[in-house]
Parts: structure tokens; C-alpha cells; sequence
């Protein structure tokens, strides 16, 4: 068994073990969850293990990494490039605190320690500059420390400070503290790096070895501009979008929902007066999914990677705050992200791209398994009496996991879909509080709803069932099986994300200060094939059909009308209905409901079990106030649509690409933005507007699945 979890910004270290009870039920076989009682020794591990505790293979990697850096340091001129400094840390009561992203004192003196330089203040503040800042209060360490990683501008430094010379001449690279890079990469925002490809069409870029990895990046004046069509503008839609237009494509998005603004007023409309407006709401609309979430900016391919940054200095230029690119766990807020999005709209306009919003596309024009167009109506039209066909050279399928409707026009063509595993669970919400003090005990005062030193408190925490722990009960269906926090909203609400009145879904969305007195995540376990199949379930769409299973028994158990069925944590491991529930960030009603009705049998023993689990990482975590709202299944496409690795083009129709997280190719704002932005260079590449390798520009694109978010 795995168990993560997160102090605020880091992990935490446990090597534990606790009892958990599982008798089996005589009449069922089934083996039965008792609360409370813990018999059963599970063990619990972190993910990543440190110092001694590192398995041989980890210490035998690392080592192998220790010395090709050091043999590479040997080549390199120590006064050149940039050094990285990690693990700078600095403790709460020195820190300015978490907004404060230059260099304080405190940190002058730490990096000082890492260069062994015996003066701080001599050190110039202008040779550093901060990268990354976390704030650690794992209750292992003697006092909460914010800590950051530097890079130090060597031949900065030593211009502005000659005595630093002895010291850097010292200093020798080791992994995860110290690093050196001869000639590291300033990855510019997206437009930038494109308006240099075409200003610079012969531009050659040099490697570390110094050989040409790139030639030739340039821009192509074509006889006629090849016309693309965008459908969907969440982040992999608008990112795709900016790539085409920024190379010269005429370019058309295409967006079922509404813009925005009016967008906003749709939502409001929900939540005052129960008005679902089917095609603007909080799936579909200007921004996707996204708008109306967190807006976390976490992503797991590769945070310092060029195709992230170049995503995440983009979001600056568009009005994201800087300190997206410092803070350890950026995240925006509905708030920042509604001008942002604003800015984004008009610089497309700008560079000519024909937005349609309240429009959706109905079906594709193929000929010859080619896609020559498609086929739309106003999202108003329900009848779709004001169809029309619209030509196209491509059409870039950016859709969302909520679509569902396209899915089914997909498969009428008899295009491939293949089911995806992905997630089903419940959405727990604690008081703020309580999790800020489970998280930073004494400190929790200094959150003050995100206006304090310290970040608003959150937690992360995941539990694998393995083989060995429930062996040979035929039919128990909790072996290897994942449960996870997902889409954790420290100070935000729970809301509604249905896109039918008979179904109910919720999801977490928060805004940029995290002030609201409530945190809730999802609880979700892992769902595949076996589990649609049980339920009768079969073909490409089992899994589409799986989640409305449960999205209508959510639905009818909240009797109607968008309200949600609720049990407190304690109440749902004793399987029994709660007399009374705390208060619900939830604005739109909540019902006392028995949720073992809800799910099969393994999936709520599933979430018992981990419910359990996490109370052991986190005491305190199961009370009366901890409160799990049903359903949760939109954690990620339940399909993939099979597409070529290298030009992103759909390996059944032609013509078509499909990108983002509807198409199953990624999981979050940051990711489904890289996606979109690597088919928007394909195919600008396709069309003879780029040349080059696209990974010598920005690095490998990195597909993430459901369990990386």
C-alpha cells in the first residue's frame, strides 16, 4: 500500500503501520469494512523516500547521476552559465512570508552557507534570482521553514563581487543541492519564442555539446492560408489557437458555451435561481472546465520544463501573476482567471482568429475518411434547425471530458475510441480551519484566510490496495485498487457541474485568496473495464455510460431540483444515515442521504478503507464536520481517441486532431495547455508554416493520464 501526503507544499516521510479489521460476511463471502476496528496490519510508505531509507536501486541512480555530473563539471568553466542552489530554507519567523518573492536577508545568509562565503551582505542580491518557494511544516521538522531553490548568475556574481572567486571555483556540483548548467535556456512566453522563429528564419540553436540541433525554424508566406477549425476553447483549444494564428494559419474556435462574461451571469443564474443553461455552465464555456475551479497551475510533465514554462509565461502576459512562476503550488482562482481569459480573447482577435461562441458542432463533413469541415447550429437550437456546414483543411477536436455528445457523433463515423480507466469517488469538505490545524497545529493562526504568512492548508493523500492484503476473497474487488485526494480546494466551495437536470455531479472551485471557510477534494477510486462490464456496460462508451449510472442515482437520492446527497464521514463508515449534517459550502441544497446506496459494493468498501487510511496520516481527518457530497466521476476522460504520436493526427479520419482532456491525452489546466500548444506546432508544421524540431525548441511532449493531475 501507498500512501502520499502533503504538509501544505511537501511530502512527508512515514514508515508506520496500523491495524484495519475486514471480517467477511458469511451470507455474501464479501469481506465487510468495521469501523474503527483495526486488527489487520497495513504498511504505509511515502513516495519518496530519503537519506537511508532509500531502496538500492534509488541510491544506485542517484550515485550513477552523482557522477555524470560531476564528470561533466570537469568540461565546464566554473565562472560560466548558471548555478542552481536547492534546499535553501528559511525559517517562518525570518521569511517575510509567502508573498515576498526577492531575496530577503534570511535567504542571503543561506546562500552564503552554500557558498561557504563567510559575509552575507557582501554577496549582491542582483546575482540571484528565487525559482521556486515552498512553505514545508511537516510535523517532523523542528519549526516550519519556507525553502527555496536560487540560481546564481556565476560570471554576475563575480563582476559585482571579485572575492566571490575563491568560492565558486570550490564549489562542485551534486545532485538535488548544488547544479551547474553551462548554458541554461531562458524560455521566453509562447508569442516570443514564436515571433522569434519567424524573425530569425535561419536561427540555429546550440545544444550544451555546441553541435546544431535546430535548423531552419522559420516562417513560410503561403499563396493561401490553410483554414483550421478549433472546437472547444479550454486550455488546450485557446493554446492550439495561439500557435496556428502566431504562424500565420486562419484559424476559427469554435466554443458551444458562452464567453465569459455572459458565461459568469449563466452561472449566477444557477446558483440563485436554479437555472441550468445546457451549453454555458460550469463545464462548457469560454476557459473550459477550468475557469470556474482552482484554477491550479500543479502539473507532473515536468515543471521545469521548456513547454511548461512557455505555457505558464504565456498566463503572465495574458495577466497571471508572477508568482505563478516561484510558488511551489501555483494556482490562479476563478477571479484572475476571468480578465485573464479576457486578455487571451482579444489578443487572438488581434491576430484575426474568428471566435463563435454559443456555437456547437454537430457532426463532421468527411469524404473518403478525410475531414473536410464540420457541421454547426446555435447552441440555443436544440432542434438544430439553423444547421450549417463550414469547410476546413483541419479540424482540432479540443473538447473536454463533458462532451459527451461528440463522443457519440464520433463513433457514429465508427471512429476508434477506446475506453479509458479513470475515477469515481465522493467529495469530502472539512472547515478550513480544521485542516489548517491538522496541517500547522500552533500555526494555523498565521493563515488568516490567505492574507497571512503562510498558505491556506492543504492535503494531499492517496491509498493502494494491494493483492496480499485482501487474498483470494473472490468477489471483494478491492485488490489494486487507488484512492486518492483529487482537486483539492483549500478555501473554496463545492459546486455543481452537471450538464442534464437529471444527472448531479460536483466538483471544488476557489478563488485567488482561498478565503472561503470551508476546504473539500474529491475521494475517488480507480475504475476500469471489470467495473463497467459488471454493471452491463460494454463498447468504446461503457465508460460514459458508467458515470451517468451514478450521476442519476446522485440525483434522484438529493430528490431533484440540483440538491446533493450528503453524509458525514463517521456516518458512511457505520453505513447508517445521518441524523444531522454540518453546514455545506454547497449553495444550491443539501439532502441527508444513506451513499452506500450509491456506488457498488467494492468501490464504497474502497472508499472505507482509504477514508480509514487517511485518518491515520491525518488524525482527525474522519469527524461528524467532515462532510462527502455525491458524485463525483468527471476526474478525467473515461475514452482516449488513438492519434499519431508525432503529428497528433487521428490514426481513423484524417484530418482531425484530437488534443487536451477530453481526448484523454491529459489531466489539468497546465498539461492540457502544452497539448494543445504541441498539435498547434504539428500542424503549423503540417501545413508549411514551421520547419524544425519541435523538441529542440521546447523539449518532448509528455502525455499524462488520469492518476496525474
Amino acid at each position: 500500500m501507498l500512501l502520499l501526503h502533503s504538509s501544505s507544499l511537501s511530502y512527508s516521510t512515514l514508515h508506520t503501520t496500523f491495524n484495519f479489521h475486514t471480517p467477511t460476511n458469511p451470507n455474501t463471502g464479501r469481506r465487510r469494512i468495521t469501523p474503527y476496528t483495526r486488527n489487520q496490519t497495513l504498511r504505509i510508505f511515502c513516495a519518496k523516500r530519503t537519506g537511508k531509507q532509500r531502496y538500492p536501486s534509488e541510491k544506485k541512480k542517484l550515485k550513477s547521476k552523482n557522477k555524470e555530473i560531476l564528470s561533466d563539471s570537469k568540461d565546464k568553466d566554473k565562472f560560466e552559465g548558471t548555478w542552481r542552489l536547492f534546499k535553501l530554507a528559511v525559517p517562518l519567523d525570518q521569511d517575510p512570508g509567502k508573498d515576498f518573492l526577492v531575496i530577503s536577508d534570511a535567504l542571503l545568509q543561506e546562500i552564503a552557507k552554500a557558498l561557504k562565503f563567510p559575509v552575507a551582505s557582501l554577496l549582491p542580491r542582483e546575482a540571484f534570482t528565487i525559482v521556486r518557494k515552498s512553505f514545508d511544516a511537516r510535523k517532523k521538522l523542528k519549526e516550519p521553514k519556507f525553502v527555496h531553490t536560487v540560481d546564481m548568475d556565476a560570471k554576475k556574481l563575480l563582476s559585482l563581487e571579485p572575492r566571490t572567486w575563491d568560492f565558486i571555483s570550490r564549489l562542485e556540483p551534486k545532485v538535488g543541492l548544488v547544479e551547474h548548467v553551462l548554458d541554461r535556456r531562458d524560455f521566453g512566453d509562447l508569442m516570443s519564442i514564436i515571433r522569434d522563429c519567424k524573425e530569425n528564419k535561419e536561427s540555429v540553436v546550440k545544444g550544451e555539446n555546441g553541435h546544431s540541433i535546430l535548423s531552419g525554424l522559420h516562417h513560410i508566406q503561403t499563396a493561401k492560408k490553410p483554414k483550421i477549425a478549433v472546437v472547444g476553447s479550454g486550455p488546450s483549444g485557446l493554446f492550439a489557437s495561439l500557435v496556428l494564428a502566431e504562424f500565420g494559419a486562419d484559424v476559427t474556435l469554435i466554443e458551444r458555451g458562452q464567453a465569459v462574461e455572459k458565461r459568469g451571469r449563466d452561472i449566477g443564474a444557477l446558483v440563485v435561481r436554479r437555472i441550468l443553461e445546457l451549453e454555458s455552465n460550469f463545464c462548457f464555456g469560454e476557459g473550459g472546465a477550468g475557469t470556474w475551479s482552482d484554477g491550479k497551475l500543479v502539473t507532473r510533465i515536468g515543471r521545469n520544463s521548456g513547454s511548461v514554462l512557455a505555457v505558464m509565461r504565456s498566463l503572465v502576459e495574458f495577466g497571471a501573476p508572477k508568482q505563478i512562476l516561484i510558488d511551489g503550488k501555483p494556482h490562479l482562482g476563478t477571479d484572475r482567471l476571468v480578465p485573464l481569459l479576457r486578455n487571451f480573447r482579444q489578443h487572438l482577435q488581434e491576430l484575426g482568429v474568428t471566435i463563435k461562441f454559443g456555437t456547437r458542432v454537430d457532426d463532421l463533413v468527411i469524404n473518403d475518411g478525410h475531414v473536410l469541415g464540420v457541421t454547426v447550429s446555435e447552441s440555443s437550437d436544440r432542434l438544430r434547425s439553423s444547421s450549417q456546414k463550414m469547410e476546413y483543411d483541419a479540424v482540432v477536436l479540443a473538447v473536454g471530458h463533458s462532451a459527451r455528445d461528440i463522443y457519440e457523433m464520433l463513433l457514429s463515423h465508427n471512429l476508434d475510441l477506446v475506453p479509458k480507466d479513470f475515477a469515481v469517488g465522493l467529495r469530502i469538505e472539512h472547515p478550513q480551519e480544521l485542516i489548517n490545524s491538522l496541517q500547522y497545529s500552533e500555526l494555523a493562526s498565521e493563515v488568516c484566510r490567505g492574507r497571512g504568512k503562510v498558505p491556506v492548508a492543504d492535503y494531499k493523500v492517496a491509498n493502494y490496495i494491494d493483492k496480499e492484503e485482501f487474498d483470494g476473497s473472490s468477489g471483494s474487488g478491492l485488490a489494486n485498487r487507488s484512492c486518492y485526494s483529487f482537486c483539492m480546494c483549500p478555501g473554496g466551495q463545492v459546486v455543481l457541474t452537471s450538464t442534464n437536470p437529471s444527472e448531479m455531479c460536483v466538483n471544488g472551485m476557489s478563488f485567488s485568496r482561498r478565503a472561503s471557510r470551508w476546504a473539500n477534494a474529491a475521494l475517488v477510486v480507480t475504475v476500469t473495464k471489470k467495473d463497467f462490464e459488471a454493471l452491463n456496460y460494454h463498447g468504446p462508451l461503457a465508460g460514459v455510460e458508467f458515470q451517468r449510472e451514478f450521476e442519476r442515482k446522485a440525483a434522484i437520492m438529493g430528490g431533484g431540483n440540483f440538491t446533493v446527497p450528503v453524509q458525514t464521514a463517521t456516518d458512511f463508515l457505520e453505513n447508517k444515515l445521518s441524523a444531522s449534517v454540518p453546514p455545506s459550502s454547497y449553495r444550491l441544497g443539501v439532502k441527508a442521504a444513506n451513499l452506500h446506496q450509491l456506488f457498488p459494493t467494492p468501490i464504497t468498501e474502497a472508499l472505507q478503507h482509504s477514508l480509514l487510511s487517511f485518518d491515520k496520516e491525518l488524525p482527525g481527518f474522519i469527524s461528524n464536520e467532515a462532510l462527502l457530497h455525491g458524485v463525483e466521476t468527471r476526474t478525467s476522460s473515461p475514452i482516449q481517441i488513438p492519434r499519431d504520436v508525432d503529428s497528433y493526427e487521428s490514426t481513423s479520419l484524417k484530418g482531425l486532431y484530437p488534443v487536451g482532456e477530453g481526448a484523454g491525452y491529459a489531466g489539468g489546466i497546465i498539461s492540457a495547455a502544452v497539448d494543445g500548444m504541441h498539435a498547434g506546432f504539428a500542424l503549423a508544421k503540417r501545413f508549411g508554416l514551421f520547419h524544425g524540431d519541435l523538441e529542440s525548441v521546447l523539449g518532448k511532449a509528455q502525455n499524462v493520464g488520469f492518476l496525474k493531475y
